[in-house]
């Protein structure tokens, strides 16, 4: 039942009716709303400042799961480095080491990374900072890879050429001197034997009856074949490649012929006394980038070290040459 009003009316002095016009009820309804929909609305915020909707508990909680998922995912990439690395120090302190390469300098390795400062603490970053992150790193870890990658290419080329190099290296002595009694001379000053005065002998001379083979020390390729008229008499040059060339002279019979591709051990003439020569002996001479070297020191692959100390102190004798 609906409460009827009262007030009373100072002028006629009587109590009366109270009517509220519909305006004023109008405009009563229109303030509770509003002032319950801003209660509302403070009261929501208020609690949200406490306590997470929905929605941002699973994105808090997705947030969480990618943090430690990057903190795995960096540590697995820590390891990857430090093994990169290993492989890296390998590389040019072992392998380019053996075959005498340049190392790669860390800056061709690198030149298209830029060093970068330790990562940003995972707390606060965004899911696209994080994988950001994790992009970059494996990016710079896929370079040096690849960069790793061409290095082991070009070291299984330098294998490829090294055994090619060794074969082509003079490595045996011209002649059978199984009691390393037919080294005459030595390389260095040496007395002539014609003009009896110190000349340059560019050589060996190996000491041998006439008709005894002579024998190519490395593989390669026969240069020149034929007489001499320079002195060496009937000679044969050897082109081995990698700098390498050989000289054998004063031959009684040559049997290689020009653009023969010879190997190691593989019979190229015969000891003679041809050209200047005071008898039957094979000049032997070893070059180095067109220069000549002691061949003494080429003489590894057919001697032990006893027998290698013994040769040596042969040669070093100084005497006089036979050509």
């Amino acid at each position: 039942m609906r409460k009827i009003k009262y007030y009373y009316n100072t002028h006629t002095l009587r109590f009366e009716k109270l009517e509220v016009p519909l305006r004023v009820r109008i405009l009563q309804v229109i303030g509770f709303i509003a002032a319950s929909l801003v209660t509302g609305i403070l009261l929501m915020l208020l609690v949200f400042q406490f306590v997470d909707s929905p929605k941002e508990k699973l994105l808090r909680q997705q947030n969480k799961d990618l943090a430690e998922n990057y903190s795995l995912i960096q540590e697995r990439v820590k390891q990857l480095e430090l093994q990169m690395q290993e492989l890296e120090n390998r590389d040019n302190n072992v392998y380019r080491t053996i075959f005498e390469s340049t190392p790669i300098p860390d800056s061709a390795r690198t030149k298209i990374m830029e060093t970068k400062n330790e990562i940003k603490l995972i707390e606060g970053q965004t899911e696209t900072e994080l994988v950001n992150n994790i992009k970059n790193q494996l990016n710079n870890l896929t370079l040096r890879v690849a960069y790793q990658s061409k290095s082991y290419n070009d070291i299984d080329n330098m294998i490829k050429n090294k055994e090619k190099l060794l074969l082509a290296i003079p490595a045996i002595q011209p002649v059978s001197n199984k009691n390393l009694n037919r080294v005459a001379s030595g390389f260095g000053y040496r007395i002539d034997p014609v003009y009896k005065v110190t000349k340059f002998h560019a050589g060996l001379d190996f000491a041998a009856p006439m008709g005894t083979p002579i024998y190519a020390t490395a593989d390669g390729v026969v240069q020149n074949a034929g007489f001499n008229t320079g002195g060496y008499g009937n000679e044969v040059v050897i082109n081995h490649g990698y700098g390498y060339q050989t000289l054998y002279g004063h031959m009684f019979k040559v049997k290689a012929h020009v653009g023969q591709v010879v190997k190691r051990g593989e019979v190229i003439g015969y000891v003679g006394s041809t050209g200047k020569s005071t008898g039957p002996h094979c000049h032997y001479e070893v070059h180095k980038n067109g220069k000549p070297v002691d061949p003494i020191y080429y003489f590894y692959n057919d001697l032990t070290p006893a027998q290698f100390d013994r040769i040596l102190k042969l040669a070093a004798t100084a005497n006089q040459s036979l050509d």
